[in-house]
């Protein structure tokens, strides 16, 4: 029978034609091909989009997100938890890219700074500085993907709704190749994890591309659903990231995301060359033909 292969996406993709959606990424995923002079060795109809991006939007009443991302910012309608979650991985995100207290206190006033990262004006001046020291970061854009990651692991109504349907999109016996990015590969890990075992799927090969999964506080949430190994449906997994990707700050080594010994190691790569404007885009992912000749010899089988 016929392998599937499985998209799974991040966010800011809400009020989008999920059919134009799956366009695009096969489109990238072509162009990715072309450069070995390969094609998609299945049918259409066997590539399944499994599409969730209003329920994210609904998160913030479908403000757009320059909207939702000033609401974020100053702090309104989040309580003590997500400000702490917040604040932890956006000042993982200001280590790993190397942003100095001089440069907050440039970006938001020394007064700012000197309260500390315990207070919501340590965020806010990182996300200034993000702004204006990260090559095409966007500090509104990053606080909005953890607000989004945060619903997602706290929030059991939209957790569920979300993993519902992607749960529909995989058929049990079928051998069927999984590609998330970014979110995406945290609901596609946290749910082949804990259900794939459970409704008999067969993941030759699992595809995480741009993925925050090593990030400290998401990877100390996951173990709140199960400890921290790859999932047991899946025969293979490969990551891959930009090391420029301001969202993925760390490939899923031992060292950043520890598997249990006996399990087979996931491969990671991370000289890919994203040419999209954030460095974090899907098109700069699927176009790569190293990840593209993998997704299809899985596909072939």
């Amino acid at each position: 029978m016929t392998r599937q292969l499985v998209l799974i996406h991040g966010r800011a993709q809400e009020r989008k034609d999920s059919v134009a959606l799956k366009a695009e990424w096969l489109d990238a995923l072509a162009k990715g091909l072309e450069k070995n002079n390969l094609s998609l060795p299945i049918a259409e109809q066997d590539v399944r989009f499994p599409y969730y991006g209003d329920t994210l939007s609904d998160l913030v009443g479908g403000k757009p997100d320059e909207d939702a991302a000033a609401v974020v910012v100053r702090g309104e309608d989040t309580d003590d938890d997500e400000k702490r979650f917040i604040r932890a991985m956006l000042e993982e995100i200001r280590v790993r890219n190397g942003i100095t207290r001089e440069q907050l206190a440039a970006a938001a006033g020394q007064e700012a700074i000197d309260k500390g990262p315990a207070n919501w004006e340590w965020f806010q001046a990182i996300i200034r500085a993000i702004d204006r020291n990260v090559p095409l970061g966007s500090g509104a854009g990053i606080a909005l993907a953890t607000v989004d990651v945060y619903q997602y692991l706290r929030n059991a109504a939209i957790r569920e709704k979300i993993e519902s349907g992607i749960a529909q999109a995989m058929k049990p016996g079928i051998e069927t190749v999984v590609v998330a990015h970014s979110l995406g590969s945290i609901v596609a890990y946290k749910l082949l994890r804990t259900e794939g075992h459970l409704r008999d799927w067969n993941v030759p090969l699992f595809v995480t591309v741009g993925s925050p999964l090593a990030v400290t506080e998401i990877r100390k949430s996951l173990k709140n659903f199960a400890t921290t190994h790859c999932p047991d449906c899946v025969g293979r997994w490969h990551n891959a990231m930009d090391d420029r990707d301001v969202v993925a700050l760390y490939p899923l080594t031992p060292q950043h995301f520890p598997l249990n010994p006996d399990e087979p190691s996931i491969e990671n790569r991370t000289d890919i060359r994203n040419r999209t404007t954030n460095r974090h885009g899907i098109a700069g992912y699927l176009d790569d033909p190293g990840v593209a000749k993998l997704i299809h010899d899985a596909l072939a089988g």
